[in-house]
Protein backbone atom coordinates (compact mmCIF):
# COMPACT_ATOMS: atom_id res chain seq x y z
CA UNK A 1 0.00 0.00 0.00
CA UNK A 2 1.72 3.11 -0.79
CA UNK A 3 0.05 7.01 0.12
CA UNK A 4 -1.53 9.34 -1.95
CA UNK A 5 1.37 12.89 -2.21
CA UNK A 6 -0.56 16.11 -3.03
CA UNK A 7 1.48 19.35 -3.92
CA UNK A 8 1.14 22.02 -2.20
CA UNK A 9 1.01 25.62 -4.28
CA UNK A 10 4.78 27.54 -4.50
CA UNK A 11 5.51 29.08 -1.33
CA UNK A 12 8.61 30.76 0.29
CA UNK A 13 9.76 29.94 3.85
CA UNK A 14 11.85 31.70 5.65
CA UNK A 15 13.85 30.05 8.18
CA UNK A 16 15.50 32.48 11.35
CA UNK A 17 17.74 30.41 12.20
CA UNK A 18 18.39 28.89 9.45
CA UNK A 19 22.49 27.96 10.19
CA UNK A 20 21.27 26.72 13.35
CA UNK A 21 20.98 23.24 14.82
CA UNK A 22 17.17 22.50 13.87
CA UNK A 23 17.35 23.61 10.43
CA UNK A 24 20.39 21.48 10.16
CA UNK A 25 19.03 18.48 11.89
CA UNK A 26 15.12 18.86 10.72
CA UNK A 27 14.36 21.53 8.56
CA UNK A 28 16.62 21.45 5.73
CA UNK A 29 16.32 17.15 5.84
CA UNK A 30 12.21 17.09 5.76
CA UNK A 31 11.89 19.91 2.85
CA UNK A 32 14.40 17.88 0.96
CA UNK A 33 12.47 14.72 1.49
CA UNK A 34 8.65 16.79 0.52
CA UNK A 35 10.33 17.31 -2.38
CA UNK A 36 11.53 13.80 -3.12
CA UNK A 37 8.32 12.89 -2.81
CA UNK A 38 7.12 15.44 -5.20
CA UNK A 39 5.08 17.66 -2.81
CA UNK A 40 7.08 20.66 -3.52
CA UNK A 41 6.12 22.76 -6.95
CA UNK A 42 7.87 25.86 -8.47
CA UNK A 43 8.87 28.25 -7.68
CA UNK A 44 9.16 27.29 -4.34
CA UNK A 45 12.17 28.91 -2.52
CA UNK A 46 13.51 28.20 1.17
CA UNK A 47 15.19 31.28 2.32
CA UNK A 48 17.65 31.10 5.63
CA UNK A 49 18.24 34.08 7.68
CA UNK A 50 20.71 34.85 10.51
CA UNK A 51 23.44 37.22 11.35
CA UNK A 52 25.48 35.82 10.35
CA UNK A 53 27.43 37.23 7.16
CA UNK A 54 27.04 34.55 4.01
CA UNK A 55 26.32 34.16 0.22
CA UNK A 56 23.88 32.13 -1.20
CA UNK A 57 26.64 29.85 -2.14
CA UNK A 58 28.06 29.58 1.30
CA UNK A 59 24.22 28.66 2.73
CA UNK A 60 23.79 26.12 0.09
CA UNK A 61 27.17 24.45 1.13
CA UNK A 62 25.64 24.40 5.10
CA UNK A 63 22.32 22.63 3.47
CA UNK A 64 24.28 20.37 1.43
CA UNK A 65 26.50 18.83 4.76
CA UNK A 66 23.29 19.06 6.38
CA UNK A 67 21.93 16.65 3.92
CA UNK A 68 25.15 14.80 4.05
CA UNK A 69 24.77 13.73 7.55
CA UNK A 70 20.99 13.75 8.28
CA UNK A 71 19.68 12.28 4.74
CA UNK A 72 20.09 8.49 4.03
CA UNK A 73 23.19 8.39 1.32
CA UNK A 74 20.51 6.51 -1.05
CA UNK A 75 17.97 9.09 -0.67
CA UNK A 76 20.76 12.15 -2.07
CA UNK A 77 20.67 11.91 -6.09
CA UNK A 78 22.71 14.19 -7.71
CA UNK A 79 20.46 15.71 -9.83
CA UNK A 80 17.43 15.66 -6.26
CA UNK A 81 20.18 17.72 -3.89
CA UNK A 82 20.98 20.03 -6.61
CA UNK A 83 17.63 21.00 -7.79
CA UNK A 84 16.94 21.30 -4.03
CA UNK A 85 20.07 23.75 -3.23
CA UNK A 86 19.28 25.75 -6.18
CA UNK A 87 15.77 26.94 -3.81
CA UNK A 88 18.04 27.99 -1.20
CA UNK A 89 18.95 31.59 -0.44
CA UNK A 90 20.04 33.52 2.53
CA UNK A 91 19.77 36.74 3.89
CA UNK A 92 22.20 37.99 6.87
CA UNK A 93 19.56 40.25 9.17
CA UNK A 94 19.66 41.14 12.43
CA UNK A 95 16.58 40.48 14.79
CA UNK A 96 17.20 43.41 16.89
CA UNK A 97 17.87 46.10 14.17
CA UNK A 98 17.07 47.37 10.31
CA UNK A 99 20.03 45.94 9.18
CA UNK A 100 19.43 43.21 6.32
CA UNK A 101 15.89 43.86 6.28
CA UNK A 102 15.88 45.56 3.23
CA UNK A 103 17.59 43.02 1.61
CA UNK A 104 14.46 40.35 2.69
CA UNK A 105 12.17 42.28 1.67
CA UNK A 106 13.86 43.13 -1.81
CA UNK A 107 13.80 39.00 -1.85
CA UNK A 108 10.68 37.72 -1.10
CA UNK A 109 9.06 40.96 -3.85
CA UNK A 110 10.30 38.32 -6.51
CA UNK A 111 7.76 36.06 -5.21
CA UNK A 112 4.91 38.73 -4.52
CA UNK A 113 1.45 37.24 -3.83
CA UNK A 114 3.21 33.50 -2.86
CA UNK A 115 2.28 31.63 0.31
CA UNK A 116 5.11 33.13 2.68
CA UNK A 117 5.84 31.56 5.96
CA UNK A 118 8.33 32.84 8.66
CA UNK A 119 9.33 30.34 10.64
CA UNK A 120 11.19 31.01 14.12
CA UNK A 121 13.51 28.45 14.64
CA UNK A 122 15.38 30.91 17.41
CA UNK A 123 15.03 31.38 21.15
CA UNK A 124 11.33 33.47 22.18
CA UNK A 125 13.12 36.40 23.66
CA UNK A 126 13.67 37.36 19.77
CA UNK A 127 10.06 36.62 18.89
CA UNK A 128 8.71 39.67 19.27
CA UNK A 129 11.56 41.17 17.92
CA UNK A 130 10.96 39.54 14.18
CA UNK A 131 7.65 39.94 14.39
CA UNK A 132 7.86 43.93 14.55
CA UNK A 133 10.22 44.01 12.44
CA UNK A 134 7.97 41.79 9.63
CA UNK A 135 5.41 44.02 10.24
CA UNK A 136 7.22 47.24 9.66
CA UNK A 137 8.88 46.32 6.55
CA UNK A 138 5.66 45.58 5.31
CA UNK A 139 6.67 41.52 4.94
CA UNK A 140 2.72 40.81 6.03
CA UNK A 141 0.67 39.18 2.80
CA UNK A 142 -2.96 38.06 3.24
CA UNK A 143 -0.86 34.46 2.25
CA UNK A 144 1.56 35.10 5.62
CA UNK A 145 1.83 32.22 8.73
CA UNK A 146 4.38 33.02 11.14
CA UNK A 147 5.37 29.11 12.65
CA UNK A 148 7.04 29.95 16.59
CA UNK A 149 9.34 26.96 18.17
CA UNK A 150 8.85 25.82 22.17
CA UNK A 151 9.31 27.13 24.76
CA UNK A 152 6.04 29.67 24.56
CA UNK A 153 7.16 30.99 28.09
CA UNK A 154 8.52 29.69 31.36
CA UNK A 155 5.42 30.19 33.04
CA UNK A 156 1.61 31.72 32.58
CA UNK A 157 2.69 35.21 32.62
CA UNK A 158 5.22 34.87 30.04
CA UNK A 159 3.18 33.07 28.13
CA UNK A 160 0.80 35.41 27.96
CA UNK A 161 3.25 38.23 27.74
CA UNK A 162 4.65 36.65 24.39
CA UNK A 163 1.43 35.58 22.98
CA UNK A 164 0.38 39.11 23.04
CA UNK A 165 3.41 40.62 21.41
CA UNK A 166 3.39 37.80 18.80
CA UNK A 167 -0.73 38.90 18.43
CA UNK A 168 -0.20 42.47 18.06
CA UNK A 169 1.27 41.71 15.08
CA UNK A 170 0.12 38.30 13.47
CA UNK A 171 -4.11 37.49 13.22
CA UNK A 172 -4.30 34.12 15.52
CA UNK A 173 -4.96 32.26 12.45
CA UNK A 174 -1.54 33.05 11.15
CA UNK A 175 0.39 31.80 13.95
CA UNK A 176 1.30 28.29 13.99
CA UNK A 177 2.41 27.22 17.50
CA UNK A 178 4.85 24.02 16.59
CA UNK A 179 4.66 20.92 18.77
CA UNK A 180 6.63 18.05 16.39
CA UNK A 181 5.09 15.17 18.50
CA UNK A 182 1.78 15.77 17.12
CA UNK A 183 3.15 15.52 13.59
CA UNK A 184 4.22 11.94 14.38
CA UNK A 185 2.88 9.20 12.61
CA UNK A 186 1.11 7.37 15.58
CA UNK A 187 0.08 10.33 17.59
CA UNK A 188 -2.08 10.77 14.17
CA UNK A 189 -2.96 7.05 14.05
CA UNK A 190 -4.36 7.26 17.55
CA UNK A 191 -7.38 9.62 16.35
CA UNK A 192 -7.86 7.68 13.53
CA UNK A 193 -8.07 4.01 15.88
CA UNK A 194 -10.58 6.01 18.07
CA UNK A 195 -12.62 7.54 15.99
CA UNK A 196 -12.73 5.49 12.91
CA UNK A 197 -13.56 2.09 14.89
CA UNK A 198 -16.48 0.69 16.44
CA UNK A 199 -13.92 -1.33 18.89
CA UNK A 200 -12.20 1.46 20.90
CA UNK A 201 -14.28 4.06 21.71
CA UNK A 202 -17.32 2.61 23.66
CA UNK A 203 -14.82 1.12 26.14
CA UNK A 204 -12.40 4.31 25.92
CA UNK A 205 -13.74 5.56 29.55
CA UNK A 206 -13.47 4.89 33.43
CA UNK A 207 -15.43 2.31 33.27
CA UNK A 208 -13.30 -0.24 31.09
CA UNK A 209 -9.78 1.47 30.93
CA UNK A 210 -7.72 0.86 34.77
CA UNK A 211 -5.09 3.19 33.91
CA UNK A 212 -3.02 5.29 31.54
CA UNK A 213 0.81 5.42 31.29
CA UNK A 214 2.87 8.14 28.95
CA UNK A 215 6.43 8.15 28.70
CA UNK A 216 8.83 10.06 27.30
CA UNK A 217 12.01 8.86 27.48
CA UNK A 218 15.45 10.14 26.32
CA UNK A 219 18.64 7.99 26.37
CA UNK A 220 21.45 11.79 25.77
CA UNK A 221 22.21 13.88 28.11
CA UNK A 222 22.20 17.78 27.98
CA UNK A 223 23.66 17.62 24.21
CA UNK A 224 25.32 21.18 24.17
CA UNK A 225 21.87 22.39 25.50
CA UNK A 226 23.15 23.50 28.98
CA UNK A 227 22.35 27.21 29.28
CA UNK A 228 19.05 26.43 27.83
CA UNK A 229 18.00 22.85 30.03
CA UNK A 230 19.14 23.96 33.00
CA UNK A 231 16.98 27.42 33.38
CA UNK A 232 13.38 25.31 31.79
CA UNK A 233 14.13 21.64 33.82
CA UNK A 234 12.12 18.69 32.65
CA UNK A 235 9.05 19.82 33.62
CA UNK A 236 9.23 22.99 31.19
CA UNK A 237 11.04 21.20 28.14
CA UNK A 238 8.60 18.43 27.99
CA UNK A 239 5.66 18.30 30.05
CA UNK A 240 3.89 21.17 29.82
CA UNK A 241 4.49 20.63 25.75
CA UNK A 242 4.47 17.23 24.67
CA UNK A 243 3.21 15.07 27.66
CA UNK A 244 -0.15 17.30 28.09
CA UNK A 245 -0.68 17.07 24.29
CA UNK A 246 -0.55 13.12 24.19
CA UNK A 247 -2.80 13.65 27.16
CA UNK A 248 -5.22 15.48 25.28
CA UNK A 249 -5.22 13.41 22.41
CA UNK A 250 -5.94 10.24 24.49
CA UNK A 251 -8.65 11.88 26.64
CA UNK A 252 -10.41 14.06 24.37
CA UNK A 253 -14.17 13.73 23.52
CA UNK A 254 -15.34 13.24 20.00
CA UNK A 255 -14.76 16.33 17.92
CA UNK A 256 -17.77 17.23 15.31
CA UNK A 257 -15.20 16.81 12.58
CA UNK A 258 -11.54 16.91 11.88
CA UNK A 259 -11.76 20.61 11.46
CA UNK A 260 -8.68 22.61 13.64
CA UNK A 261 -10.64 24.56 16.01
CA UNK A 262 -12.94 21.18 16.84
CA UNK A 263 -10.53 19.12 17.54
CA UNK A 264 -8.93 22.10 19.34
CA UNK A 265 -11.60 22.90 21.31
CA UNK A 266 -11.91 19.45 22.54
CA UNK A 267 -8.12 19.45 23.13
CA UNK A 268 -8.65 22.70 25.76
CA UNK A 269 -11.61 20.98 27.56
CA UNK A 270 -9.51 18.13 28.70
CA UNK A 271 -6.35 20.55 29.69
CA UNK A 272 -9.39 22.82 31.90
CA UNK A 273 -10.26 19.09 33.83
CA UNK A 274 -6.69 18.25 34.75
CA UNK A 275 -7.41 18.29 38.61
CA UNK A 276 -4.45 21.25 40.16
CA UNK A 277 -1.74 19.75 41.96
CA UNK A 278 -0.46 22.45 44.72
CA UNK A 279 1.97 22.43 47.56
CA UNK A 280 -1.07 20.04 49.65
CA UNK A 281 -0.63 17.31 47.48
CA UNK A 282 1.96 17.96 45.34
CA UNK A 283 5.18 15.16 47.29
CA UNK A 284 2.32 12.43 46.83
CA UNK A 285 1.68 12.85 43.46
CA UNK A 286 5.15 13.96 41.62
CA UNK A 287 8.87 13.13 41.99
CA UNK A 288 11.33 15.31 40.53
CA UNK A 289 14.57 13.47 40.30
CA UNK A 290 17.86 14.31 38.24
CA UNK A 291 20.64 12.05 36.85
CA UNK A 292 23.98 11.19 38.42
CA UNK A 293 27.00 9.33 36.78
CA UNK A 294 26.62 5.90 34.95
CA UNK A 295 26.26 4.48 31.71
CA UNK A 296 25.02 4.50 28.36
CA UNK A 297 25.40 2.15 25.77
CA UNK A 298 28.30 4.14 24.48
CA UNK A 299 30.27 3.81 28.19
CA UNK A 300 30.37 5.73 31.08
CA UNK A 301 28.52 9.15 30.94
CA UNK A 302 28.54 12.18 33.32
CA UNK A 303 26.48 12.97 35.85
CA UNK A 304 24.15 16.16 35.38
CA UNK A 305 26.13 18.64 38.13
CA UNK A 306 29.40 17.56 35.86
CA UNK A 307 27.53 18.32 32.27
CA UNK A 308 27.01 22.00 33.94
CA UNK A 309 29.81 25.05 34.08
CA UNK A 310 29.51 25.81 37.36
CA UNK A 311 28.37 21.96 38.60
CA UNK A 312 25.59 23.35 41.35
CA UNK A 313 21.86 23.13 39.97
CA UNK A 314 18.79 21.46 41.83
CA UNK A 315 17.17 21.65 38.10
CA UNK A 316 15.03 18.46 37.67
CA UNK A 317 16.07 16.03 34.31
CA UNK A 318 13.13 13.34 34.76
CA UNK A 319 9.70 14.01 36.24
CA UNK A 320 6.41 11.50 37.23
CA UNK A 321 3.43 12.96 37.94
CA UNK A 322 0.56 10.78 38.81
CA UNK A 323 -2.26 13.12 36.87
CA UNK A 324 -6.23 13.19 37.02
CA UNK A 325 -8.53 14.46 34.56
CA UNK A 326 -11.88 15.47 36.47
CA UNK A 327 -15.01 14.69 33.79
CA UNK A 328 -17.10 11.99 33.62
CA UNK A 329 -15.66 10.11 30.88
CA UNK A 330 -12.02 9.72 32.97
CA UNK A 331 -13.39 9.86 36.44
CA UNK A 332 -11.17 7.53 38.76
CA UNK A 333 -8.45 6.97 35.57
CA UNK A 334 -4.68 7.77 36.95
CA UNK A 335 -2.99 9.10 34.20
CA UNK A 336 1.01 7.83 34.96
CA UNK A 337 3.27 10.97 32.99
CA UNK A 338 6.64 10.61 33.16
CA UNK A 339 9.87 11.96 30.79
CA UNK A 340 13.47 11.95 31.47
CA UNK A 341 16.97 12.67 30.35
CA UNK A 342 19.98 9.80 30.64
CA UNK A 343 17.47 7.39 30.87
CA UNK A 344 17.94 3.58 29.77
CA UNK A 345 17.09 3.56 26.60
CA UNK A 346 14.68 6.15 24.35
CA UNK A 347 11.12 5.74 24.23
CA UNK A 348 8.37 7.42 23.88
CA UNK A 349 5.00 5.16 24.23
CA UNK A 350 1.59 5.23 25.53
CA UNK A 351 0.08 2.59 26.79
CA UNK A 352 -3.52 2.05 27.88
CA UNK A 353 -4.38 -0.47 30.47
CA UNK A 354 -7.95 -1.91 30.45
CA UNK A 355 -9.64 -3.15 33.49
CA UNK A 356 -9.13 -6.98 34.20
CA UNK A 357 -12.15 -9.41 33.42
CA UNK A 358 -14.05 -9.96 36.41
CA UNK A 359 -14.00 -13.56 36.76
CA UNK A 360 -11.51 -16.03 35.57
CA UNK A 361 -12.78 -19.24 34.05
CA UNK A 362 -9.60 -20.76 33.77
CA UNK A 363 -7.94 -22.86 36.46
CA UNK A 364 -4.55 -21.86 37.73
CA UNK A 365 -2.83 -24.55 36.04
CA UNK A 366 -4.21 -22.51 33.04
CA UNK A 367 -1.64 -19.58 33.67
CA UNK A 368 -2.34 -16.16 34.88
CA UNK A 369 -4.89 -14.01 33.32
CA UNK A 370 -3.30 -10.67 31.98
CA UNK A 371 -5.08 -7.39 31.19
CA UNK A 372 -5.41 -6.25 27.88
CA UNK A 373 -3.35 -3.49 27.18
CA UNK A 374 -3.20 -1.10 23.95
CA UNK A 375 0.27 0.26 23.24
CA UNK A 376 1.05 2.88 21.02
CA UNK A 377 5.09 3.31 20.60
CA UNK A 378 6.05 6.95 19.25
CA UNK A 379 9.60 6.27 18.87
CA UNK A 380 11.61 4.43 18.10
CA UNK A 381 10.01 2.75 15.48
CA UNK A 382 6.48 4.03 15.27
CA UNK A 383 4.01 0.91 16.14
CA UNK A 384 0.97 0.24 17.69
CA UNK A 385 0.19 -3.18 19.67
CA UNK A 386 -2.69 -4.75 20.99
CA UNK A 387 -1.98 -7.05 23.84
CA UNK A 388 -4.61 -9.86 24.08
CA UNK A 389 -4.84 -13.52 25.93
CA UNK A 390 -4.43 -16.00 24.05
CA UNK A 391 -4.48 -20.02 23.81
CA UNK A 392 -0.76 -21.10 23.71
CA UNK A 393 -1.25 -23.66 20.37
CA UNK A 394 -0.78 -27.01 21.25
CA UNK A 395 -2.42 -30.56 22.42
CA UNK A 396 -1.05 -30.12 25.57
CA UNK A 397 -4.19 -28.51 27.32
CA UNK A 398 -4.78 -25.38 28.22
CA UNK A 399 -1.92 -23.18 28.33
CA UNK A 400 -2.82 -18.94 28.41
CA UNK A 401 -0.91 -16.41 26.74
CA UNK A 402 -0.01 -12.85 26.55
CA UNK A 403 0.30 -11.94 22.69
CA UNK A 404 0.55 -8.62 20.88
CA UNK A 405 -1.65 -8.14 17.64
CA UNK A 406 1.39 -5.61 16.42
CA UNK A 407 0.95 -3.35 13.52
CA UNK A 408 4.33 -2.28 12.96
CA UNK A 409 4.23 0.87 10.08
CA UNK A 410 7.65 -0.28 8.56
CA UNK A 411 6.38 -3.84 8.19
CA UNK A 412 2.82 -3.01 7.62
CA UNK A 413 3.14 -0.20 4.65
CA UNK A 414 4.98 -0.14 1.95
CA UNK A 415 5.93 3.65 2.46
CA UNK A 416 8.50 5.40 4.22
CA UNK A 417 8.00 6.51 7.63
CA UNK A 418 8.08 10.71 7.47
CA UNK A 419 9.63 12.58 10.06
CA UNK A 420 6.80 14.80 12.07
CA UNK A 421 8.45 17.69 11.12
CA UNK A 422 7.53 17.01 7.35
CA UNK A 423 3.89 16.88 8.11
CA UNK A 424 3.87 19.86 10.32
CA UNK A 425 5.84 22.09 7.30
CA UNK A 426 3.90 21.53 5.06
CA UNK A 427 0.55 21.75 6.82
CA UNK A 428 1.80 24.92 7.32
CA UNK A 429 1.72 25.87 4.35
CA UNK A 430 -1.80 23.87 3.24
CA UNK A 431 -3.11 26.31 6.38
CA UNK A 432 -4.23 23.62 8.94
CA UNK A 433 -3.83 24.21 12.17
CA UNK A 434 -5.18 21.08 13.42
CA UNK A 435 -1.53 19.77 14.90
CA UNK A 436 -0.75 23.02 15.98
CA UNK A 437 -1.32 24.80 19.36
CA UNK A 438 -4.13 27.52 19.75
CA UNK A 439 -3.49 30.64 22.43
CA UNK A 440 -6.11 29.06 24.65
CA UNK A 441 -4.41 25.83 24.73
CA UNK A 442 -0.44 26.92 26.07
CA UNK A 443 -2.16 29.22 28.65
CA UNK A 444 -4.36 26.36 29.75
CA UNK A 445 -1.30 24.12 30.34
CA UNK A 446 0.64 26.37 32.11
CA UNK A 447 -1.88 27.00 34.25
CA UNK A 448 -2.23 23.46 35.06
CA UNK A 449 1.83 23.32 35.02
CA UNK A 450 2.50 26.90 37.41
CA UNK A 451 1.13 25.40 40.66
CA UNK A 452 3.32 22.37 40.35
CA UNK A 453 6.48 24.72 39.58
CA UNK A 454 5.47 27.00 42.99
CA UNK A 455 4.60 24.10 44.73
CA UNK A 456 8.06 22.36 44.41
CA UNK A 457 9.54 25.57 45.46
CA UNK A 458 7.42 26.31 48.38
CA UNK A 459 7.67 22.89 49.65
CA UNK A 460 11.91 22.72 48.91
CA UNK A 461 10.50 19.15 47.08
CA UNK A 462 14.41 18.02 46.55
CA UNK A 463 15.35 16.66 43.36
CA UNK A 464 15.93 12.46 43.51
CA UNK A 465 19.12 11.40 42.37
CA UNK A 466 19.42 8.62 39.87
CA UNK A 467 22.17 6.55 37.90
CA UNK A 468 22.22 7.54 34.00
CA UNK A 469 21.32 4.57 31.82
CA UNK A 470 18.82 3.66 34.78
CA UNK A 471 14.24 4.03 34.61
CA UNK A 472 15.07 7.26 36.88
CA UNK A 473 14.61 7.33 40.75
CA UNK A 474 12.76 4.54 43.20
CA UNK A 475 10.38 7.56 44.09
CA UNK A 476 8.90 7.33 40.71
CA UNK A 477 8.80 3.36 40.97
CA UNK A 478 6.50 4.07 44.38
CA UNK A 479 4.62 6.52 42.69
CA UNK A 480 3.14 4.20 40.69
CA UNK A 481 3.33 0.63 42.87
CA UNK A 482 1.56 2.44 45.80
CA UNK A 483 -1.54 1.95 43.66
CA UNK A 484 -0.93 -1.21 42.97
CA UNK A 485 0.66 -0.74 39.24
CA UNK A 486 3.76 -1.01 37.60
CA UNK A 487 5.33 1.17 34.47
CA UNK A 488 5.24 -0.88 31.45
CA UNK A 489 8.31 -1.70 30.09
CA UNK A 490 9.10 -2.28 26.28
CA UNK A 491 8.80 -5.74 25.09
Amino acid sequence: MSSQIIPVEPFDYIVFGGTGDLSERKLLPALYHRQLAGQLTEPTRIIGASRSALSHEEFRAFARDALTEHVKADELGKDDVERFLARLFYVAVDAKSDKGWDELKALLAEGEGRIRAFYLAVGPALFGDIAQHIRDHGLITAKTRIVVEKPIGRDLASARELNDTIGSVFKEEQVFRIDHYLGKETVQNLMVMRFANALYEPLWNSAHIDHVQITVAESVGLEGRAGYYDKAGAMRDMVQNHLLQLVCLVAMEPPSSMDAEAVRDEKLKVLRSLKPITAANVEQVTVRGQYRAGASAGGPVKGYLEELDDGASDTETFVAIKAEIANWRWAGVPFYLRTGKRMAERVSEIVITFKPIPHSVFDESAGRVIANQLVIRLQPDEAVKQWIMIKDPGPGGMRLRHVPLDMTFAENFDVRNPDAYERLLLDVIRNNQTLFMRRDEVEAAWKWVDPILKAWEANAQAVQGYTAGTSGPSQAIALIERDGRTWHERR
